[in-house]
């Protein structure tokens, strides 16, 4: 780290105490802790409405939940309070985190005390409470559960307990065992494995049969799967004693590119009879299952099957009790089959129609399939992206969708017929669009950003009549109206090799054209995401405006929202193209006048970090500083179904693995660079961070390191978000 001179230690020092209060023209300019202590820009928005039977209701958890409030959408008035523990004086249910209704609306699930796995799985205590008999039991005494669900008849609960299935009787309380192979590293029944879990984006590997008569479930069998070893500390927040003088070692199964994966089986179990039956899936082990889902006929499971390319996709309709399976559909594709689209097959209430999101033509698009696999329609047809199919109206035979329209940055919602005709503009502002209904397609809410305004969310009728305003962000926009800051300008521009790029641009508040600013640029990058998108936005990277810094993002090619070619242009050579676009729009920018090009930076958290990494590698000194906050820096190191999705197995593209790993590019590597990373990174492995910077200390390249003691790939808790945010803010202060 260069010497930090007398000024800047002066500047540093003036900008956090909160010295620098006002603008001169009298507004307030915002603070670092307006963003990490004080939460001063945070907005509530909508609660978690939830839709009643009736589509006429909705309940909200109140009170720090411990009451729950059932309210009119017409009115937003109180019907009735449905539950309040205060008054059930349960000393076991002070509060729930989350809940769900049986289908009849008599019982009620309430989840409390989460305990996390992983990213998104944890375990917890679930509680039953009764509306008729007014009573509430535990689900189970025999142990912590996950994944508690309702059977379809509201009369059972099914749920996963250290790695086994499990089902209780609610009449008579009875618990039955169904797997009893379960067991840590070894066998999970019920529930994926780490990697099915982060990169097939689901919890839950068992489903009720829509008769309540037979569950189906996915085991994984991880034996054979490599480990991953982490140290745990004793650290601060939380304290871990246990840890004090020998750290501990936590291992998991984490199959990293190229290495083997679960054996999958999927099996049914009959309630009434016990019998349990295994799913004919094939001899093929080297597989995927990525969902099961029963259709609207009890006596067919749809198994969705995908080879290890993924890029052969099938539909396997079972019979639950012979496990005879045949192919239903079929799809295959030059490049990937992206997860994105499997939980948008959806088999339609009427039990002869299924929806099927797919970007086989080349364009993200919605297609309507009958139960003896035949194509009925090509509900949208436009060349242009759809990216969410929000609902399917039977009765009336509409489908609602959104699609990034009029610009890949904006999003517009529509419902449309069956037969593709009808298109019809529900959203009625440009920007960010999103939509949520009620039972019955009754009533329908859109909540409405741009780079201007926050969130509001107003209420339609089925007719598009607005019923209320939800939330407006009143209390926020008055508040922001204190303060000076300049919003997102958008813009394009043309690469070397003609390509259109999109991005925004925010200046600092007392933005002078005759002057030149340095430029920090942020972005992430990854394969379908995107990041320059018409939404408010203010954050971190705003702070640094404040602070005289031209905040740049620019979406590169591989990202979101542009078709399956600019999409997937970046298949089997990750981090190549993207690292070429972010360094054309270093200097793009940098042609400005008001831009200063021997101080342009830029920034990443996660694949946003690998490519600010490669930045300073590839970059041939165009940008002057890099943040990376746990970045890979090698695809090998990464897991499985992720990377060998867009690379395939580092056996068969060694080129591609090492060609576009920063790791083997340490001597080219120039710039001011500060890599952040937590010890206990399930996700990306801190291996990523230590790997890199042995490669630049062996090349004789000077960086800075911060290392987060017990920290996840989120690295929060305790003072570690502020402490960070700070630590990144003085390395841009001092280098760029």
């Amino acid at each position: 780290m260069k010497k930090t001179s007398f000024y800047l230690l002066i500047f540093i020092l003036y900008s956090f105490t909160g010295l620098h209060l006002n603008a001169q023209n009298g507004t307030k300019l915002f603070e670092f802790d307006d963003f990490f202590k004080n939460y001063t820009f945070y907005s509530r928005g909508t609660r978690d409405m939830r839709s009643m039977k009736d589509g006429e209701t909705y309940s909200v958890s109140e009170d720090l939940g411990t009451k729950l409030v059932q309210r009119s959408y017409a009115t937003g008035e109180a019907v009735k309070t449905l539950l309040d523990l205060a008054i059930l004086k349960n000393d076991k249910l002070t509060a729930f985190t989350d809940y769900s209704f049986s289908p009849d609306e008599t019982k009620i699930i309430l989840e409390t005390d989460q305990e996390s796995i992983y990213r998104h799985s944890f375990t917890a205590s679930y509680f039953v409470y009764d509306f008729i008999t007014s009573t509430l039991k535990p689900i189970s005494e025999n142990g912590r559960q996950q994944l508690a669900t309702f059977s379809p008849d509201g009369n059972k609960i099914a749920f996963v307990r250290q790695n086994n299935l499990f089902y209780v009787d609610l009449g008579t309380r009875k618990e039955t065992q169904i797997t009893q192979d379960g067991k840590f590293n070894f066998i999970i029944n019920g529930a994926p494995d780490w990697v099915y879990e982060e990169e097939f984006s689901f919890s839950q590997a068992y489903e009720w049969s829509p008769d309540s008569k037979t569950i189906a479930w996915i085991r994984f069998n991880e034996t054979l799967v490599p480990e991953f070893s982490m140290s745990m500390f004793q650290g601060a927040e939380p304290a871990l004693d246990e840890n004090k003088l020998y750290p501990h070692c936590t291992s998991f199964k984490y199959p990293k590119a190229g290495e083997v994966n679960s054996i999958i089986s999927v099996h049914t179990y009959d309630l009434a009879s016990g019998a349990k039956q295994l799913m004919d899936i094939g001899k093929q082990t080297d597989i995927y299952i990525p969902r099961i889902r029963w259709t609207m006929d009890p006596g067919k499971l749809a198994i969705f099957r995908l080879n290890r390319y993924q890029n052969h996709f099938e539909i396997l309709l079972a019979d639950p009790k012979s496990g005879a399976c045949q192919v239903f559909y079929t799809e295959d594709n030059k490049y990937y089959v992206d997860e994105k689209y499997l939980d948008d097959i959806k088999f339609l209430d009427d039990n002869r129609h299924l929806l099927i999101r797919s970007e086989r033509e080349g364009w993200d698009r919605i297609y309507l399939y009958t139960m003896d696999g035949k194509l009925e329609s090509t509900v949208t047809k436009d060349n242009v992206d759809i990216t969410d199919l929000n609902g399917c109206d039977v009765k009336n035979k509409l489908i609602y969708y959104t699609s990034a329209e009029p610009t890949p940055y904006q999003r517009e919602i529509y419902s449309i017929k069956w037969d593709g005709t009808g298109r019809k503009k529900l959203s009625e502002k440009e920007g960010m669009n999103s939509i949520k209904f009620s039972e019955g397609f009754k009533y329908y809410s859109i909540t409405w950003t741009d780079s201007k305004t926050p969130s509001q969310t107003t209420l339609y009728n089925p007719k598009g009549k607005v019923v209320r305003v939800l939330d407006n962000s009143k209390a926020l926009i008055e508040k922001l109206k204190e303060y000076k800051f300049n919003s997102k300008e958008f813009f394009t521009f043309n690469t070397s090799d003609n390509v259109k790029l999109y991005g925004w641009m925010v200046k600092p508040p007392d933005f002078d054209p005759t002057k030149k600013y340095p430029v920090f640029m942020t972005q992430y990058s990854g394969p379908g995401s995107q990041s320059a998108l018409d939404r408010w936005e203010l954050g971190w990277e705003e702070y640094m405006a404040r602070l005289g810094y031209i905040i740049v993002c620019v979406d590169g090619r591989g990202t979101g929202a542009r078709g399956e070619e600019f999409r997937k242009m970046t298949y089997l050579q990750l981090g190549k193209f993207e690292t070429i676009d972010q360094v054309e729009a270093a200097k793009y920018v940098g042609t400005l006048p008001f831009v200063d090009s021997k101080r342009i930076g830029i920034w990443g958290w996660s694949y946003g970090g690998y490519i600010s990494s490669s930045c300073l590698v590839k970059g041939d000194g165009v940008f002057k500083a890099a943040i990376a906050v746990a970045p890979v820096t090698n695809w090998r190191y990464y897991d499985n179904i992720y990377t060998e999705r867009f690379m395939r197995t580092p056996q068969e593209n060694p080129d591609g693995y090492d060609q576009n790993s920063p790791l083997n590019f340490a001597e080219n590597f120039k710039g001011k660079f500060l890599i952040c990373h937590g010890l206990a990174d399930d996700n990306v492995h801190v291996q990523n961070t230590i790997e890199f910077t042995e490669r630049l200390v062996q090349a004789n390249k000077q960086f800075e390191m911060q290392l987060y003691t017990n920290r996840n790939h989120g690295i929060y808790g305790g003072n570690t978000s502020y402490h960070l945010y700070t630590r990144m803010t003085r390395f841009l202060l001092e280098n760029l």
